[in-house]
Parts: C-alpha cells; sequence; structure tokens
C-alpha cells in the first residue's frame, strides 16, 4: 500500500493509556498490578484468587492457513479482532504469545501485530518485555549446570554422561551451538562431553512455565523434568538434584501474566511464547484463563497453521486445563492461497482464479480439521488491495460448500472499523452448538496417537519410525504407563501439512517419518520430532538484525 506507515511508525504515534487506567477497567486494583514502567504490568495471584469464582466468558482460538512467504496476519488478526469487539460493545481481553528474540533478529520479524492492529509498547513486546524469556533461560541453563557439576562432584546418581537429555538454551538464533563439545580445558573446567543449545522457546521449561497453573504446580513439574539416564538405566530427574526450588524462585516472577494494550486501548495479556513447529506453540494456561475472567471474551491465538498450533491448542492445552473454545477464526489470505497454487511470491498480485482454486484445498483441510473437533468455523479472509471480486467468489463458494461463515478483514489498514463484520460474525458463531472432540484419548499407545495426528490432521496415509524413534519409544514406556498416556506434540515443519515443507496445498499418498521421541516429563508430553526439523534455528544472509537501530533519544527504528 503506497504511502501506508510502517508498523514501528504506527506504533509511535498511537497514544497509550497508563497501564493503570486499562487495569482499572478491568476491575483490577492498584495492588494488584506490578509496573514495569508507565505502560507494562503484571497481573498478581492477589486478584486471580480474588476472582477465583467469577463465572469464565467464551473462549476464541484463532488460528490460521500454513504459513507462505505472502504472510497470513493471524497475530495482527486476533488483535483487530479484539479491537472489533470493543467497537460492537462487547466486553474482550487479547491474549498472545510473547514475541521470541530468534525471529525478531533473523527473517520473521516481531509478533505484535501489524498496521493498525498491534500490541503497544511494541519494541518493548519485541525485545525484553519483562524479561520472562531471561528468566526462562536462566533457569533451564542452572539446571544444565547444576547436572554438569553434580557430574564433576563425583557423580553419586551414577549419571551416565553420553545420555544427558537436557540441553541448554538461549533466545537467539545460533546455529553454530547445536552441537558443542564442553568440560575442554583443565581438570577443574568439568567432565568432556557432547552437548547441545536450543532456542529458549523450545526449552521444556518454557512448556512448563506455560502449562503451569500455580508455584506448587511449576515446582513439581520442573522437579518432574527427565534430565539423564545412569549407567545401569535407571531415569534421573531434576528433583533427584535438589534443584526445582531454585528453578521456580527464578521463575516466580515470570509465572505472572503481564498486561498491556492495543493500538486502540484494548486490553491483552502476553505470556509465554513456545514456537508451535518445535513446542506446543500456545501462551500460558494462567493467561488465558485470566481473560476468560476479565472478559465475555477472550481471544487467542495459536501458533502458525492449524495443524500445528491448534491441534496442539486442542489436543495438549485444553486437555490439560479443561479449557473449551466456543468458536475457532481460521485466517487466510487469497494471496497464500495462490502461493499453495503453485504461483511464486512475485506474481500474487495479479488475478489468477485457477492458481486460487488449485490452492484453497489447504484452507478446506483446515476447515475441515477445525470441524473434525466439533467446533464453529469462522474464516476470516485477510483482505489486500489486490484482490479481485472473482478471487473472494471463490474463497465465499468454499466457505458456502463447508457450512462456515467467512468474513473479509480490513484490521491491518483500519484497525478495529475494519474487522465489525468478523466480530459480528464470530459473537454469532459462539452461540452455535458444539461438540468439542480431542483427536485421541489419553488411553491410546504413542504409536496410536502418533497416527491419529497424522492421518486425521495431516491426511498421511501411515507413519515410519526411524529405529531410533522407536527404541525411544520403547524406552519412554518402560518408565511407566503414566507416561505413555501423555499427549504427544508433533515437531513439524510449518510449510505443509506433510513433513516435507515443499508440498504445498493437501498433500496426498504421503508417509510421515517420526525421526526422534523424548519425553517431557515436567510438560507432561511427548515431543515427536519429524522430517529436518531445527530446535536451534540460523540466522539468514541478512538478517533483521542488520536493520534495527537506536538513536540518541532511545528511539528504536527497524524493527517490523
Amino acid at each position: 500500500m503506497a504511502g501506508f506507515p510502517t508498523d514501528i511508525e504506527i506504533a509511535q504515534n498511537s497514544v497509550m493509556k497508563p497501564i493503570t487506567e486499562i487495569a482499572s477497567q478491568l476491575g483490577i486494583e492498584p495492588e494488584e498490578l506490578e509496573l514495569y514502567g508507565r505502560y507494562k504490568a503484571k497481573i498478581n495471584d492477589s486478584f486471580i484468587k480474588r476472582n477465583a469464582d467469577r463465572p469464565d466468558g467464551k473462549l476464541i482460538l484463532v488460528t490460521a492457513i500454513n504459513p507462505t512467504p505472502a504472510g497470513e496476519g493471524k497475530t495482527t488478526t486476533t488483535v483487530g479482532l479484539g479491537q472489533a469487539m470493543a467497537k460492537i460493545g462487547k466486553n474482550a481481553v487479547i491474549a498472545l504469545r510473547e514475541p521470541s528474540l530468534g525471529p525478531v533478529f533473523g527473517v520473521k520479524g516481531g509478533a505484535a501485530g501489524g498496521g493498525y492492529s498491534q500490541v503497544l509498547p511494541m519494541e518493548d513486546i519485541n525485545l525484553h518485555f519483562t524479561g520472562d524469556f531471561h528468566a526462562i533461560t536462566a533457569a533451564n541453563n542452572l539446571l544444565c549446570a547444576v547436572i554438569d557439576n553434580h557430574i564433576y562432584q563425583g557423580n553419586k546418581l551414577g549419571i551416565d554422561q553420553r545420555r544427558v537429555l537436557f540441553s541448554r538454551v538461549t533466545d537467539t538464533n545460533d546455529r553454530a551451538l547445536r552441537n558443542i563439545v564442553i568440560g575442554m580445558g583443565k581438570k577443574t573446567d568439568g567432565i568432556p562431553r557432547e552437548d547441545h543449545f536450543m532456542i529458549t522457546v523450545a526449552s521444556e521449561v518454557m512448556a512448563i512455565l506455560c502449562l503451569a497453573e500455580s508455584i506448587s504446580d511449576l515446582k513439581e513439574r520442573l522437579g518432574n523434568i527427565l534430565v539423564a539416564y545412569t549407567y545401569d538405566n535407571k531415569p534421573v530427574y531434576c528433583r533427584d538434584l535438589n534443584v526445582a526450588g531454585s528453578m521456580a524462585a527464578l521463575l516466580k516472577d515470570a509465572l505472572k501474566p503481564n498486561l498491556v494494550q492495543t493500538t486502540e486501548n484494548t486490553p491483552a495479556l502476553i505470556h509465554g511464547g513456545p514456537f508451535a513447529n518445535i513446542a506446543h506453540g500456545c501462551n500460558s494456561v494462567r493467561a488465558t484463563k485470566l481473560a476468560l475472567k476479565l472478559a465475555d471474551y477472550a481471544i487467542t491465538e495459536a501458533g502458525f497453521g492449524a495443524d500445528l498450533g491448534a491441534e496442539k491448542f486442542l489436543d495438549i492445552k485444553c486437555r490439560a486445563a479443561g479449557l473449551t473454545p466456543s468458536a475457532v477464526v481460521i485466517v487466510a489470505t487469497i494471496r497464500a492461497l495462490k502461493y499453495n497454487g503453485g504461483i511464486p511470491k512475485t506474481e500474487l498480485k495479479a488475478e489468477n482464479v485457477e492458481a486460487l482454486k488449485k490452492g484453497i484445498c489447504n484452507l478446506e483441510k483446515h476447515i475441515e480439521n477445525i470441524q473434525g473437533f466439533g467446533l464453529p468455523v469462522v474464516v476470516a479472509l485477510n483482505r489486500f488491495d489486490t484482490d479481485t471480486d472473482a478471487e473472494i467468489a471463490v474463497v465465499q463458494e468454499l466457505c458456502d460448500k463447508k457450512g462456515v461463515t467467512v468474513s473479509l478483514s480490513e484490521v491491518f489498514a483500519k484497525g478495529g472499523e475494519g474487522g465489525i463484520d468478523l466480530a459480528n460474525k464470530v459473537v454469532e458463531a459462539c452461540e452455535k452448538p458444539s461438540n468439542f472432540t480431542l483427536t485421541y484419548p489419553d488411553e491410546m499407545s504413542i504409536k496410536e496417537k502418533i497416527n491419529a495426528v497424522a492421518t486425521k490432521i495431516y491426511g498421511a496415509t501411515g507413519v515410519k519410525y526411524d529405529a531410533s524413534a522407536s527404541k525411544a519409544i520403547a524406552d519412554i514406556e518402560a518408565l511407566g504407563e503414566e507416561y505413555s498416556r501423555y499427549p504427544i506434540c508433533v515437531a513439524k515443519t510449518q510449510y505443509s501439512l506433510s513433513d516435507d515443507m515443499y508440498k504445498l496445498g493437501r498433500p496426498e499418498n504421503f508417509e510421515i517419518t517420526i525421526r526422534d521421541v523424548k519425553l517431557s516429563a515436567g510438560a507432561k508430553f511427548i515431543v515427536v520430532l519429524t522430517g529436518v526439523i531445527l530446535t536451534m534455528p540460523g540466522l539468514p544472509a541478512d538478517p533483521a538484525a542488520y536493520h534495527i537501530d537506536v538513536d540518541n533519544d532511545g528511539n528504536i527504528t527497524g524493527l517490523f
């Protein structure tokens, strides 16, 4: 859009209200806030306890088709929908994830929305915010330090240094740290062994923070982290190293949800931030449940496409926390659907009905998946100036065929005003009957659960297992029946319904290959790694970090 201001220009020209004023509108007392400057605050447990018996509002999940280089605008739509709810007189609170520094300085950019539908202060949210990710990094790496110190100080537990499972983390994309050797140097520098780094958002500690409902739950989950095996093949847990309490002390403030506002002063909770391609991809249970207490409508999102974030939101988070969405919004763009139809990014602005008809099968599969969960669906078509009436008619025709409502969303350019039709249709969808059903029951075996997700959600014909994956499953099952009952968290490319990022649209006649399986006993799920999926991304040739700067007055530029 020629002459349209950048996201950071819009954010810096927006007029924010003091966060105490936003909190007051929600019935939050000053003593129930912990301020981080004028425009950010944490909500402490006293408010949560005081409102424990308050009835819940309706939960709305925003998800999307598989992401493409053309962009879909899921977070922007989530923020815009919350703003539009206020426009139609509805009391709504948005619940989002915190951005990771990895994509902020990498290729994807920030995750605070876009255009006139952003959460503010955008610069703070995309950078250090309230320090939650730093606390998670510190807690994670404290455990790593204690593991290696235990081995060095005599190894009373008999930890096999070749079978240490818990990795160090940092919240930047640093491919050089994927595989490292530690303990080099003098005898006093530790026991040499191979180690690894993951990005902080992939840490089990991040998942635990997002799923824990209290300090006591947090400590129990931290203690349950499976960190290693001994020489005689016995499991070693974090609790065996007596460090869960110290980790919880580092995380006690990070456990509290963060309150901010949108460009239109709509309240928003931003808390936690696991990636949906390598973790469960949802904001914290505490923030979601708090949003349900604060408003008649709680609007949250799950990462990447519905095959990843939404599936994990429903099968992991809702299962664990007892949540039931009233409606699901699937965000799509005509550009992205044409890309799924085989059109290169450079040609997406031109009308191409045939390519759209070919690629719209991706949207169709995501609609079917959400309907398979028994939930009402609204398709939010994130509109661009280049979309033509003929192309919009193709999307409308598909939605009519699948029995779902579609709304043209213009929240990027118009803020809440551009989402009024979407808000009205979502409110209507929330009143429709639903029959929420999970993809698999707890009682299924690990392989049966993997097969259920692969065939029902991805559309695969079956599943293949590398020998290492089959052995890992057997090792988990040997630990006890309790672990076999955990839900699965599939690490898979976000770009395709399959495990091959180049298979666009709606792939057919493919199998999912499982190369490894890991138990996250603290998070209470089983991570299933498919294809070539990295838990430590790398930087591109021209990272965003090259273009971010700050002037002498402290004004940041280059963030997007």
